[in-house]
Formats: structure tokens, C-alpha cells, sequence
């Protein structure tokens, strides 16, 4: 989806069709959820600190979000996706995986059924789409950013291979900034300079995701699609009015985070084996703590323990914290086998 948060709110409100506007806090340490594309003009994006994003838009309009009203739309999207595929991997309530090798309307072209859906979203929605095409999930999560908003863009068999040569490394789907500087320090820019390398050598510097960027550089990816795919992790986080300084303040505000993620998972009826601290400090850096255990955690005072150990390991304070997190990963249902860590796609 375009904007999906933004675009949702300018739908319900036409008083604010065509402006600059964020969906999140406004306040002094609120955080943008999502920007609309006039807002991006700005350079305002998602995550960006609110008052960053003033600085760079003045005339910014501040929304709360409405996550009922989110997922009620998203319920809309993937009931147009049933409609064409039973193959249907969520990744968020604005996209998804879709594989329609064999659909249910009997379409034998991939780019008319993604024209077809994004009309249909639009008539049921009144909102747009972009769509990705092409013959892996990797190459179709490229494309999909390349006719935003309201297009779609197609990359053919015969075409993968020399289109992922000509990006920046930074551009690939599952390489963020941190492994794009490193892969740039090894001399690594481009999909080309990335296919040269031996997987020896990328397992070298970056461990089993090494081989995946041997995979993909040269546009191969053979993950399938998997509906009903198990979520990666859950978390809880909060930002601060005012820094916290002590322990025992950051302790008290631990427990409701600790609370926030337990229920998450009852709700969703999963369990998991890795317990990480996340803490911002006033000036912005940002560190992580992590332990995975070998068996699932099974109550709720098992992770509040864990995370309060993590914690304590981060303790006497440098700085002034300005947010805390509680991040459960390595997750699994509870009829799957214990101390056996998930294959969970990128």
C-alpha cells in the first residue's frame, strides 16, 4: 500500500488531502509512524523523530494513529488477495507476499492479476497500491518500489540477473546500513561487486546470511511463499518525556513492557527463546542485549527475569536513557518442538 497510514487518514479527512502530514506524536519525543508522500518531499520519513521532522517541515500536520481503523482496511486488502490465492504471506497490515503461479481465477499473466488486485483495492479501498512482479520474492520486493505510488513494475526471468548487478548494496531487500557500510569497506558497492565474491568469503564476514547474499546477488531466491508465516518477534517499547538516570526508574519501567509483550504472546499463542534489551540514550546512541535460551520461556516471570538481568548488565547508567525495549524472537507455537530454533524467511 502507498502511505498506507497517511493515506488512510487523508481518505477519512479530505481536509487534509494534499498536505504534509505524519501519523504519530507530536510531542517533543514522539516518533513518525508514517508520512505521506507530501510529507516525504520534505524529507520526513518513518522513525524519524518528531522533532526532526518539524525542522524539516514546519507546516507538518500531526495525526494520532487509528490501528482499529488500520487493521479493518487491511482485513479489506487481503480479502481482495483471497479472492485471486489461498499462497499469501503478510509481512505488515499494508503488504504481502503473493504467489499466483496457480490462481483461482485461472490468469495466466502474473502483471494482469496485480492490475486486476490493485483496482479492485482501490474501488473497495478507496485507496492505491503498488505491486512488484516477477519470478522470486526477492526480485518482487525490489520492483515493488519502483512505480510508487500507483504502479507496478515487472522484472522477467530473463532480466533478474542483470538488474540486480546495477544496485547499490544498500538497495537490497535484507541489507541494511550497517552491512552495507561493512560490505563497502570490503570493497563490495554494487550487485556486481557483490556477485564476484566467493561465499566462502561473505559466510567469512557475515555468517549464514553470507550465503543468502551470495544467493541473491545473483537474483536467485528459492523461499516460497508461506501463508499463515510465523511472525519474527515481538516487542514492546516506550520513549521517555524526560530522561531517565537511575536503574531503579528504568527497572519500574521494564515490568509493563515485560507485561505488553507476555500478552502479546497468549494472544497469538506463540512462545520464544530469545529475550533482547534495547536502550536509547538521550544523545541517540543505541545498544541491544540479547540471550536466547535453549528452551522456550514458559511464564511471564521467566522473561520479566531475563530481561531485568539484561538490564543490570547495562547498569551503573552512562547517560540518560531516553527509551527502554523488550524485544521476545526465536519464536514457536507450543505443539512445535522445543529448544529447536525456527527457519523464519528474511
Amino acid at each position: 500500500m502507498d502511505a498506507f497510514y497517511a493515506s488512510v487518514e487523508q481518505r477519512d479527512n479530505p481536509q487534509l488531502r494534499g498536505k504534509p502530514l505524519a501519523v504519530g506524536g507530536s510531542r517533543q519525543r514522539g516518533v513518525v509512524a508514517a508520512a505521506s508522500y507530501e510529507a516525504r518531499q520534505f524529507g520526513v520519513r518513518s522513525a524519524m523523530a518528531s522533532s526532526t521532522a518539524l525542522r524539516k517541515c514546519p507546516d507538518l500536520i500531526f495525526v494520532k494513529p487509528r490501528f482499529d481503523v488500520y487493521k479493518a482496511v487491511s482485513a479489506q486488502i487481503r480479502a481482495v488477495f483471497a479472492e485471486y490465492t489461498d499462497l499469501i504471506e503478510p509481512l505488515s497490515l499494508d503488504e504481502a507476499y503473493l504467489d499466483v503461479t496457480v490462481n483461482f481465477k485461472e490468469i495466466a499473466s502474473a502483471t494482469q492479476i496485480a492490475q486486476d488486485i490493485r483496482e479492485r483495492i482501490h474501488k473497495d479501498t478507496g485507496l492505491t497500491a503498488s505491486a512488484g512482479i516477477s519470478y522470486n520474492k526477492f526480485l518482487a520486493k525490489l520492483a515493488s518500489d519502483y512505480r510508487k505510488p500507483n504502479g507496478q513494475f515487472v522484472i522477467k526471468p530473463h532480466q533478474g540477473l542483470a538488474f540486480v548487478e546495477g544496485l547499490a548494496v544498500g538497495q537490497f531487500h535484507g541489507i541494511g546500513n550497517v552491512t552495507a557500510a561493512k560490505l563497502n569497506q570490503l570493497g563490495v558497492f554494487t550487485g556486481w561487486d557483490l556477485r564476484q565474491q566467493s561465499e566462502a568469503f561473505l559466510r567469512q564476514y557475515f555468517g549464514k546470511a553470507g550465503s543468502y547474499y551470495y544467493t541473491i546477488a545473483r537474483a536467485i531466491d528459492h523461499r516460497p511463499v508461506l501463508a499463515h508465516r510465523l511472525r519474527k518477534s515481538i516487542g514492546s517499547e516506550t520513549t521517555f518525556e524526560q530522561d531517565l538516570t537511575t536503574g531503579e526508574a528504568l527497572l519500574a519501567c521494564l515490568v509493563p513492557l515485560v507485561d505488553s509483550v507476555w500478552k502479546a504472546t497468549e494472544r497469538l499463542g506463540v512462545k520464544g527463546r530469545t529475550v533482547t534489551l534495547k536502550v536509547k540514550y538521550a544523545d541517540f546512541e543505541q545498544i541491544t542485549r540479547s540471550r536466547t535460551l535453549l528452551t522456550a520461556l514458559n511464564q511471564q516471570a521467566q522473561l520479566e527475569q531475563v530481561s531485568q538481568e539484561l538490564l543490570n548488565g547495562v547498569l551503573p547508567l552512562p547517560k540518560g536513557v531516553r527509551l527502554l525495549g523488550v524485544t521476545l524472537s526465536n519464536l514457536e507455537r507450543p505443539d512445535e518442538e522445543t529448544g529447536q530454533q525456527l527457519t523464519i524467511p528474511f
